[in-house]
């Protein structure tokens, strides 16, 4: 008995620290690890420098509240019952935080939630309400309303720091999820950098004017075009309602002659595109700006203390972006850009500095990952893998494609962005989307078409690709025990006539055409 809790205490102290890193909608092509053309990340850099760079990453469901319950649970969207925004997470399911504790840890959250309900298996909790606003943000604190003032992504790391410093054991690991609003709708930066990039051209996407003609329905009837869908909040030609004073001083100084200019300028047609698109990006990335100098901040501070030769640092945010890509911007498509994750990895005497992965990995296999680490026995119904073997350099026999379903789009009412439901497989060349409410299916080769421009579905050249996939596609199907959801809306539903919410019109169904 002795013996057994010898043994006990040593696997306790052997046990990493775990600090997950959560960004909301960060695309990895907006970091320079990822060889972004647009900006420069240099303390994300770090991670991947002197860890792992996973250059495929994706997540089963491209939408915020979603990304975050696949996390938890290690179970799709289907399972864990939250598909969409606007549902609510189960809090007495399963959740990988839950089997930290009783595996010796503690564990945190602090910044970003997003699943409608308090927080369990969690020893604390500072969380903001919903999306959380970018400056002076009020918080739950362990179930308790709080306010701060100050620009959120420096609360969210004073936050994360001073949990670190002043509320948790120091004899025993902890697992910290660190999660920023940064950088969600509608991109408001920190004082610090709202002047940043004012004298430069960020560079265009060659698609920035895509007129979607190798696509299929989906793609034309969305509602997240720069173009059309942004509003005058997004393009910060209204000032935000939340600031103190002095904000609103500092704030109206940056872009109150900016705005100015804008309209002097009265442009129209291409030209206004293209300014909606510098303001749009200037201020994504002011936003990951600060992102990045908090980044630096918390790693900084492992350094000083010692911890970080025990502390595991992963870095993701809950899906990808369009960042002016086929003249988007939002996720949700199964479309590269917003299903790729940022994925990077370190740990000391663990992962060779400097690895790169390119193994097909998933939001899916987080919680199996983090009790790998801990030494937990992970649970036979969760649907992922560990990701440990591919830290140690250990990558026979990995699976060779992903499962991918989106469901927020309803018969009744529009929903965000408007996207068709749809679901598909990825593998490491192809990827197969079925539109199943429209009777579409999309094929792309992304070793000749890695901006999907064209979907091949229909080319005979590929015609046993297709039926290989649709075989692999429904297999996945079985796997993961997917309900059919066809038939759930549609093909040309009520909700395609209501106006867009952010038109500033009353909802109402469009007169019924004649025949």
């Amino acid at each position: 008995m002795g013996s057994g809790i010898s043994a006990a205490h040593a696997n306790q102290q052997k046990q990493p620290n775990i600090l997950f890193i959560f960004t909301d909608d960060h695309a990895s092509h907006a970091m320079s690890c990822y060889g972004s053309k647009v900006n420069q990340t240099p303390n994300l850099d770090r991670i991947a420098r002197e860890g792992m760079l996973f250059n495929n990453c994706f997540c089963t469901n491209s939408i915020c509240g979603p990304s975050r319950a696949v996390i938890l649970t290690g179970k799709h969207s289907h399972l864990n019952g939250f598909l969409q925004n606007g549902n609510k997470f189960d809090g007495s399911q399963q959740t990988f935080p839950k089997i930290l504790r009783k595996n010796g840890y503690q564990t945190a959250i602090v910044g970003k939630w997003h699943l409608a309900t308090q927080p369990t298996g969690f020893d604390y909790s500072e969380i903001l309400v919903g999306q959380g606003p970018y400056y002076n943000p009020p918080m739950i604190r362990n179930g308790k309303r709080v306010k701060h003032v100050g620009y959120t992504t420096d609360i969210i790391t004073d936050l994360a720091l001073d949990y670190l410093k002043n509320s948790r054991n120091p004899n025993k690991p902890f697992m910290l999820m660190f999660q920023h609003k940064a950088p969600h709708r509608n991109w408001q930066p920190g004082p610090k950098y709202l002047h940043m990039y004012d004298d430069v051209t960020i560079a265009e996407p060659a698609n920035l004017f895509d007129n979607y003609a190798g696509r299929g329905t989906a793609a034309r009837q969305q509602d997240m075009t720069i173009a059309k869908t942004m509003t005058p909040n997004d393009l910060k030609l209204t000032p935000p309602g939340n600031f103190t004073p002095e904000q609103l001083k500092v704030w109206n100084a940056a872009y109150g002659p900016k705005n100015e200019a804008f309209r002097k300028a009265n442009l129209k047609g291409k030209d206004l595109i293209r300014w909606k698109y510098q303001r749009y990006m200037k201020d994504y990335l002011r936003c990951i700006a600060s992102v990045d100098d908090n980044v630096g901040r918390m790693l900084d501070y492992l350094e000083a203390t010692g911890l970080a030769k025990n502390t595991i640092v992963i870095y993701s945010s809950d899906q990808g972006f369009y960042l002016g890509d086929h003249g988007w911007f939002d996720k949700r498509f199964m479309y590269e850009e917003s299903f790729r994750m940022p994925f990077m990895v370190r740990w000391p005497g663990v992962i060779k500095p400097g690895s790169v992965n390119n193994e097909l990995v998933s939001n899916l296999d987080f919680a199996e990952t983090f009790l790998d680490i801990a030494g937990a026995k992970i649970p036979d119904d969760m649907q992922g893998v560990s990701l440990v073997p591919l830290f140690k350099g250990q990558a026979n026999d990995w699976r060779k494609s992903l499962y991918y379903h989106y469901y927020e789009f309803y018969n009744d009412r529009r929903s965000a962005h408007m996207v068709r439901r749809h679901n598909g497989v990825r593998t490491k060349r192809y990827k197969l989307i079925d539109f199943y409410n429209l009777g579409e299916w999309e094929l792309y080769d992304l070793k000749k078409d890695p901006h999907e421009m064209k979907s091949v579905y229909a080319d005979p050249e590929y015609a046993q690709v297709v039926t290989d996939l649709k075989a692999e596609l429904k297999r996945l199907q079985k796997q993961y025990q997917v309900p059919d959801d066809t038939g759930s809306v549609k093909k040309d539903p009520p909700s395609l006539y209501l106006k867009p919410r952010n038109s500033g019109a009353a909802q109402k169904k469009k007169p019924a055409r004649k025949k």
